[in-house]
């Protein structure tokens, strides 16, 4: 994962504090005439003033080209090795209904890890067939409920799933498709992994249990046995991890085949992305063909078909896709060892964007209202939340004057921050809106202060949020709560 450096110097100032790095910003976003910061044809000011902010903007045209881009790279490798490719979109990225419409229309099956995700994709219209529903602790209901719609494969995480996935498919008549989620010792983040013999984690059983474990799958007639999966960590910048996870996968994916057919090996995903101009990850093609080239090779190596492949990518589609407008309250100088670093207090915070106090995640910024002349001065965006850790961006470095009433833009917010969003401090989440062609849509409704003392049943929240008043009213239209959102009326042009 990225780490937060608290270190003033570890990252040194751009030469153009309001240039926009291409790998880290949507493919569509600009800089107008004005200075202001366009995405999908859009002003970023015109879209904090109809939406407020905190605002989740989403770029469609982006999301749906990189989904696109992807399937066909994988389907390239797959294709040239001889093989076919289901590449799923991993909705715990973000999952809303039009997400699920916008991959799946670009031909990528839709991975779910809950209950609550299974029912968005089914509602959005989602093959079940075309879904995977992972989970290491799914519930004896969830299981009945993925085996009812006929998912199209159920991943065992743990030996315990086995019997219970066999009970659920025989009571529903069934016969489902399941696979084994193995630990293959290979963890990997950005362009580094490390290769062990255990893995101490949560998810999967170990390697050394993969035959034993597919057989006893294979001995349940309710199951239907299609192969083993794995995923490896997340932010991989190349193939490197996922070969050598695909070598060690092979070796037990031999055994099992030489009982009977294998069809298949999902090797996961967890492709990275630019968060800073510094982050270098392969194009997906590079990616696609090496990690089908170590399957081919191990593959010939032990004398065995190449198996139908799957990957799961979820937040290289959907986070490049993704910017977040702020509103800066305050800007406060204070002295650290070498100078002084400037702290720019924005409208939301880790509540909207968990992933720095958790992760330690870097991020880019940009004043989007504006152009600036101005020096680039080491920064750090936090936000109003009452935690010393609730930090957007630690380290940054942005124009001098950037003074109370800016919008600020945060640039691949798109996967791991709708998513992971809460409402600490009783902040209500923000909208997500979609851009495409000029024109804006919400897609998930944003939440207003009713929406919170609605669920606090210890309020009289029944009477308190009947008739909601104007400060806390929500226009269905812009998903904006009127009282509890900042615009950018009268903010610097």
């Amino acid at each position: 994962m990225a780490s937060v450096s608290h270190d003033p110097g570890a990252q040194s100032a751009p030469a153009d504090a309001d240039a926009l790095a291409p790998q880290v910003w949507p493919a569509g976003a600009r800089r107008d005439e004005a200075g202001r910061i366009e995405i999908g044809g859009l002003d970023a000011v015109a879209l904090a003033g109809r939406f407020g902010t905190p605002l989740y903007v989403v770029d469609e045209a982006d999301a749906r080209a990189r989904a696109r881009r992807t399937r066909l790279a994988f389907e390239s490798a797959a294709h040239a090795a001889g093989t076919d490719v289901t590449v799923y979109y991993a909705g715990k990225a973000f999952l809303s209904g039009e997400v699920v419409r916008w991959v799946t229309g670009e031909g990528l099956a839709v991975d779910v890890c809950t209950g609550g995700e299974l029912a968005v994709a089914l509602a959005a219209g989602a093959e079940p067939a075309r879904i995977g529903f992972h989970g290491n602790n799914k519930s004896l209901a969830e299981i009945a409920r993925a085996v009812e719609v006929g998912v199209g494969a159920l991943i065992i995480d743990s030996e315990v799933e086995i019997e219970r996935v066999a009970e659920a498919a025989a009571r529903a008549g069934r016969r489902q498709r399941v696979r084994l989620r193995v630990n293959s010792g290979v963890h990997a983040s950005t362009h580094e992994f490390l290769a062990t013999s255990h893995e101490d984690q949560k998810f999967g059983v170990p390697l050394e249990r993969a035959v034993e474990l597919g057989n006893r799958i294979r001995a349940h007639a309710s199951l239907e046995f299609l192969g083993l999966h794995c995923h490896i960590g997340s932010q991989i910048f190349d193939a490197e991890g996922f070969a050598e996870s695909a070598s060690r996968l092979l070796a037990a994916h031999a055994a099992l085949a030489a009982v009977e057919p294998l069809p298949e090996l999902n090797l996961g995903g967890g492709f990275g992305i630019a968060y800073t101009s510094a982050d270098t990850p392969q194009p997906i093609e590079e990616i696609a063909d090496g990690i089908v080239s170590a399957v081919v090779e191990g593959c010939r190596d032990r004398g065995i078909p190449i198996p139908r492949l799957a990957f799961e990518p979820g937040r290289s589609i959907i986070g490049p896709a993704g910017v977040t407008l702020y509103t800066v309250g305050t800007v406060k100088p204070v002295p650290v060892e070498g100078g002084t670093r400037r702290y720019v207090s924005v409208d939301g915070g880790m509540s909207d964007n968990a992933r720095t106090a958790l992760y330690g995640a870097d991020y880019t910024a940009r004043v989007a209202n504006r152009a600036s002349a101005a020096e680039p001065a080491l920064s750090r965006v936090v936000g109003k939340h009452c935690e010393s850790g609730d930090i957007v961006v630690d380290v940054e470095h942005l124009p001098a004057d950037t003074a109370p009433g800016d919008l600020l833009a945060v640039a691949a917010t798109g996967a791991y921050c709708w998513s992971l969003a809460s409402n600490y401090n009783h902040v209500p989440r923000p909208p997500v809106v979609a851009v495409r062609d000029g024109e804006a849509r919400v897609i998930v409704r944003g939440e207003s202060i009713d929406d919170l003392l609605a669920r606090d049943l210890g309020l009289g929240a029944s009477e308190a949020a009947s008739e909601p008043d104007a400060a806390t009213a929500v226009d269905d239209a812009t998903g904006t709560p009127a009282a509890t959102r900042t615009t950018t009326e009268g903010n610097p042009a």
